[in-house]
C-alpha cells in the first residue's frame, strides 16, 4: 500500500466533499426561491376564474401527485424506461466518439478529410432523423436509442480530439523512447492526458441526450417520461404533467452533478 499517497487522497475527497455540500447548499437556495415563485403563480390562477381550469399547474397540487404516482408506479416504471434508452444511446455514443475523436486529433489528414462530413451531419437536428430511424430499426426502442447516440457523440468526438490536440507532441516522443508500445501511449499518455476534455464532452453530450430523449419518446412508445408527459396532457392530469416535468429536471440536474464531480475528482486539471 502506498501510504504517503493516503494523505492527498484524503486531501482530495476532503475537497470534493465540500464543493459537493456547497453545491447543495447553492441548489437548495435556488429551488427554495423557485418554488416561492412557483407558489406565487400557483395562487394567481387560482385566483383568477379564466384560469382556475389551469389551478392543478400549482406547487402544491404538483406535490400532491408525487405519492399517488409513485405509489401506482408510473414514475419508477418512466424512469426506468427513460434510463435504459438513454444509457444505450450514450453508450453508443462514447464507445464511437471517443475513439473516432482520438483519430481526428491525432491524424492530420483524417482531421482533414473528416472535418466538412462531421460538421453537417452534426448541424442536422437529431429529431430530423426520426423518419430514417423508423424505417431503418425494428422497435421504437432502436430508433430512440439511434436518436440519443447521434445527438450525444457529437460532443464526445469533438471533445476528445480538442484534448489530444492540446497534449505536448514532446509527450509521445518521450513515451517512444522509452519504449511505450501503442496500449501504453493510449492507457499511460492519452488517456490521463484528455480525461478531463472526455468527462466535460460526455456530460455536454449527456445534456444534450436528455432533451432528445423527452421529445422522442412522445411518438410511438408506451414508456418513458416522455410517453407519460404526453398521456398526462391527454387526459388533462396537469398535475401530473407537472410532477413529471420536475421529476426529468431533477433528474437531469443530478446526473450533471454526478458528472460534475467525476471531472473534479478524476482529472488533473481540477485545483488544489
Amino acid at each position: 500500500m502506498n501510504f504517503a499517497a493516503t494523505p492527498a487522497r484524503q486531501g482530495g475527497f476532503l475537497r470534493l466533499g465540500q464543493y459537493a455540500l456547497q453545491r447543495l447548499a447553492w441548489a437548495t437556495a435556488g429551488v427554495s426561491i423557485l418554488a416561492v415563485m412557483w407558489l406565487i403563480a400557483g395562487y394567481l390562477l387560482t385566483s383568477s376564474p379564466k384560469l382556475a381550469n389551469y389551478a392543478t399547474f400549482g406547487l402544491i397540487p404538483t406535490m400532491q401527485a408525487f405519492p399517488e404516482m409513485w405509489e401506482a408506479g408510473k414514475i419508477q416504471d418512466a424512469t426506468i424506461a427513460s434510463a435504459y434508452r438513454l444509457g444505450m444511446g450514450m453508450l453508443i455514443a462514447i464507445l464511437i466518439g471517443a475513439p473516432v475523436g482520438v483519430m481526428v486529433g491525432r491524424i492530420k489528414w483524417f482531421a482533414a478529410y473528416s472535418n466538412s462530413p462531421f460538421q453537417f451531419i452534426r448541424m442536422i437536428s437529431p429529431l430530423a432523423w426520426m423518419p430514417i430511424a423508423v424505417l431503418v430499426f425494428a422497435t421504437w426502442d432502436g430508433s430512440i436509442i439511434f436518436l440519443i447516440a447521434i445527438a450525444a457523440v457529437w460532443p464526445v468526438l469533438f471533445a476528445t480530439a480538442a484534448g489530444l490536440a492540446k497534449v505536448d507532441p514532446a509527450w509521445f516522443k518521450v513515451a517512444r523512447n522509452l519504449g511505450a508500445n501503442p496500449v501504453q501511449m493510449v492507457t499511460k499518455i492519452i488517456m490521463p492526458a484528455i480525461a478531463f476534455d472526455i468527462f466535460s464532452g460526455i456530460r455536454l453530450a449527456l445534456g444534450v441526450a436528455w432533451i432528445v430523449l423527452v421529445p422522442a419518446e412522445y411518438l410511438g412508445v408506451t414508456s418513458g417520461l416522455g410517453y407519460a408527459i404526453e398521456d398526462a396532457r391527454e387526459t388533462l392530469s396537469y398535475n401530473h404533467l407537472t410532477a413529471l416535468v420536475v421529476t426529468i429536471g431533477a433528474i437531469g440536474y443530478f446526473l450533471d452533478t454526478m458528472l460534475v464531480l467525476l471531472i473534479k475528482r478524476y482529472s488533473w486539471h481540477r485545483g488544489g
